[in-house]
């Protein structure tokens, strides 16, 4: 069996106990609750991954696109009965089009000029959304109106169905990350992240690249602010155009994982939402903010240990292995 069969069956394994997972917990609890967080903030970095990862466009207002996204699908629902699955494609549409229209000013900017101009935008539509209370509810916030259970309305009795929609959802994301790191428009992106300049001189339309990748990645992040809208049942504009909740986050997560590939999001959100989870869980009564501080410090120690992330680990073992062998 050649390296690439093995690796085929491992991923194939892999899936299947994922798929099996929620078996082992109670359908209605709290631990299979954070298994479906952690699988959606996955999926939710795997889409930051393809502007950050691959071209080194490093945003802080993919909020925006999630909250847009949150809100199409609710509001649709709520005014005229839609699917949510209608909603998420609206949501989809809406996503890309921010995404087109932040896109066109900023793509030429790089570094942290870049990411301060995407922050700046996804503080505007949450002030947006806290100040038109007539659509949006404002601070009070909105709830999803409850259905029967159904696939068709993304309602379920238990949490089980939410998490292999959430998986489902960050197989796709995925798939659809690794497709564009192995096409031509991966390609491109790696040659901006390398060398803007030196993309430039053999050809590449920098500018337009990365704007198609920045629609691609708003589009994926409003198409899963629909399936948080749907798990969640109630969000309010801090929850889902959060800077520190989302954007940051998202960031963080694809960080610590290793940003860049594949894999990397979807270990860090494994490691970050769990451990988020505990710290509030052991910390939260004990003082105000104590939960914040442990969970900050934790991270900061995970990347000073190692600041290309979770993916990096497995090389550096190889070679020290390697050295001690020898």
């Amino acid at each position: 069996m050649n390296a690439y069969s093995t690796r085929l069956v491992a991923l194939l394994a892999l899936l299947v106990i994922a798929v099996a997972l929620p078996f082992a917990f109670d359908p209605r609890g709290y631990a299979i609750r954070i298994l479906c967080l952690a699988l959606l903030f996955a999926a939710m970095a795997q889409a930051w991954n393809i502007v950050a990862g691959l071209a080194n466009q490093v945003s802080l207002g993919h909020a925006a696109f999630f909250g847009i996204g949150a809100y199409t699908s609710t509001l649709l629902l709520i005014h005229f009965g839609l699917s949510p699955w209608f909603g998420m494609i609206a949501g989809a549409v809406l996503g890309g089009l921010a995404a087109l229209l932040i896109s066109l000013p900023t793509m030429r900017l790089r570094g942290h000029y870049f990411a301060l101009a995407t922050l700046a935008f996804g503080e505007v539509m949450r002030v947006i959304a806290n100040s038109w209370g007539g659509l949006t509810g404002g601070p009070v916030g909105i709830s999803v109106p409850f259905a029967p259970p159904d696939l068709a309305m993304l309602q379920f009795k238990e949490t089980r169905p939410y998490y292999w929609l959430m998986l489902a959802a960050l197989v796709l994301v995925t798939a659809i990350f690794l497709t564009i790191k192995r096409s031509r428009l991966g390609y491109r992106l790696r040659a901006i992240k390398e060398n803007a300049d030196a993309a430039e001189v053999i050809g590449v339309d920098t500018t337009r690249t990365k704007i198609v990748a920045a629609v691609i990645s708003g589009m994926i992040t409003a198409c899963l602010g629909t399936l948080y809208a749907q798990f969640q049942f109630f969000f309010d504009p801090d929850t889902v155009f959060g800077v520190a909740s989302v954007s940051v986050r998202m960031a963080m997560i694809a960080i610590v994982g290793g940003i860049g590939t594949a894999a990397g999001p979807i270990l860090g959100a494994f490691f970050v939402i769990p451990l988020e989870e505990f710290a509030n869980q052991i910390f939260s009564a004990q003082a105000a903010g104590l939960s914040q501080l442990v969970f900050g410090l934790l991270l900061i120690a995970v990347i000073l240990i190692e600041p290309r992330g979770f993916m990096a680990i497995g090389p550096r073992l190889k070679r020290l292995f390697g050295k001690g062998e020898s």
